[in-house]
């Protein structure tokens, strides 16, 4: 029998960001279909049953096997004091070995935006992957145009890398998109934006 293995819990300020549970469902898909005209220039294409129950379940039983794997982190940001899913973060496409990298992305509630909730999120979670995980990189990518994305990535210590063209299909386009990253031991200073 296998030991009892805690599964990860991030506590900030104001939230405790942890793994999706089959409860959290309708909270998580309210306000994912509040906020859709707002996330829609941002992501992926959603899949036709991305909101159901059933579409869901599989996003919780992934999320709990990536983790187990040490695959991936993937979080929902709650809100302490009502216990209001505000959005999620997952640190994936963690590599181990010479890269001990991962790939940071997010969304928040169209609502719960420009509060500082994912400034928050992001490190804690950057803290997190540095001084539990043993991770010496982790990246960001946001399409250019995305200011508010840019400034909370910049705002929580990620520095600017480059371009990177046609990185990801976002609403149904292949787009070019701006790299960014953050390191354990950064030496870098500042970096022009641009």
């Amino acid at each position: 029998m296998l030991p009892f293995r805690r599964r990860p819990k991030l506590e900030t300020e104001r939230m405790t960001l942890r793994l999706p549970q089959h409860g959290d469902w309708r909270g998580w898909a309210d306000l994912r279909q509040e906020s859709a005209e707002f996330l829609t220039p941002w992501e992926p294409v959603w899949s036709a049953d991305h909101l159901t129950r059933r579409a869901f379940t599989n996003r919780v039983y992934w999320a709990q096997r990536a983790e187990a794997q040490g695959t991936a982190l993937p979080l929902l940001l709650i809100r302490r004091e009502d216990q209001q899913i505000l959005g999620a973060i997952t640190l994936d496409n963690i590599r181990r070995g010479p890269a001990q990298a991962g790939t940071l992305g997010y969304w928040v509630g169209e609502r719960f935006s420009r509060r500082g909730y994912m400034r928050e999120a992001i490190l804690a979670v950057v803290h997190h992957a540095f001084t539990s995980m043993d991770l010496s990189r982790i990246e960001a990518a946001c399409l250019p145009e995305n200011v508010a994305s840019r400034g909370v990535l910049e705002k929580s210590g990620f520095k600017y890398e480059g371009v990177a063209q046609s990185y990801l299909q976002i609403n149904g386009r292949w787009r070019n998109h701006v790299l960014y990253a953050a390191l354990r031991m950064d030496r870098r200073g500042k970096t022009a934006v641009g």
